[in-house]
């Protein structure tokens, strides 16, 4: 296995006394081994504001995210090279931030010894007929109302063929990373992080057939909205886009995100977050 040994470090923060606490340690871990490249809310919460920069225009060899799931998700949207992730989890529960901040520090220095990547699968998302790039959904895309208690009618198609024709609040399209969070709640399946799947889960369906369905990752996933009602598409919890009438959405297999490699076993990891959520 070939290691990256890191000689330039992104870092990225929420902005809470505590992230930055954790972030002046991390700091003071690197030393003079690798340089450091703050994003502008940590360089501004450190009084580093020269050594800000916006996420998109890093150039690092990995990025640090001190936060939660949604400091993460946000950073992978602005993201514009294939950049490798370590997330330290501030947060709630935190599938995506796996480190936890007790750790960091001895786990960081390991790191810069050298590291190697994981590979996680994201779903592309377009509004068909327009132009206009919408971010790759790390967890999932979402086409929900945006009035509680109306629902949308819409019609799901695999690879041109009819899936499902049913009233709605409407849909989750996940992928297997994403399959412990929104999918999860609505009824959809666990779904291990290597599979190459894609998972469909419509949310409070007015039919007793409707079921999540699991599709390979490269099926042509589509959905075609009816009636006058507008719908909301939102990824990942960041970003939103009203969708109008007879709009026609599209989810195909998107670039993949990238980890840093830790040894962690998911479905324990996944037992041990929810039930510690069960015990709040």
């Amino acid at each position: 296995m070939n290691l990256i040994q890191p000689k330039r470090i992104g870092m990225v923060c929420r902005g809470e006394p505590a992230d930055v606490s954790v972030l002046k340690k991390l700091i003071e871990c690197i030393g003079e081994r690798a340089e450091v490249i703050l994003d502008e809310k940590a360089a501004y919460k450190l009084k580093k504001q020269e050594q800000g920069m916006k996420i998109e225009d890093m150039a690092v060899d990995f990025l640090i995210c001190v936060g939660g799931d949604g400091t993460i998700l946000r950073a992978l949207h602005y993201l514009k090279t294939p950049t490798p992730v370590l997330g330290i989890n501030m947060g709630a529960i935190g599938f995506l931030a796996v480190l936890q901040p007790e750790n960091a520090v001895s786990v960081l220095t390991g790191i810069l010894e050298g590291f190697a990547v994981e590979r996680r699968e994201r779903l592309s998302v377009q509004i068909e007929g327009e132009r206009d790039k919408m971010p790759y959904a790390m967890n999932e895309a979402v086409v929900i109302t945006p009035n509680p208690g109306k629902m949308l009618h819409f019609a799901i198609f695999v690879d041109d063929d009819e899936l499902e024709r049913l009233r709605a609040d409407g849909v989750v399209f996940a992928t297997p990373t994403g399959s412990t969070a929104y999918a999860m709640s609505a009824g959809g399946p666990i779904v291990y992080p290597k599979v190459n799947a894609a998972i469909i889960v419509p949310i409070a369906p007015f039919k007793l057939s409707a079921r999540p369905t699991v599709v390979d990752i490269n099926t042509a996933i589509s959905l075609e909205l009816f009636g006058m009602k507008e719908a909301e598409l939102v990824i990942d919890g960041q970003f939103y886009r009203r969708i109008r009438k007879e709009d026609r959405i599209s989810i195909t297999r998107g670039e993949p995100a990238f980890f840093v490699k830790m040894r962690d076993k998911p479905f324990l990891k996944l037992r041990d977050k929810l039930r510690s959520e069960e015990g709040k």
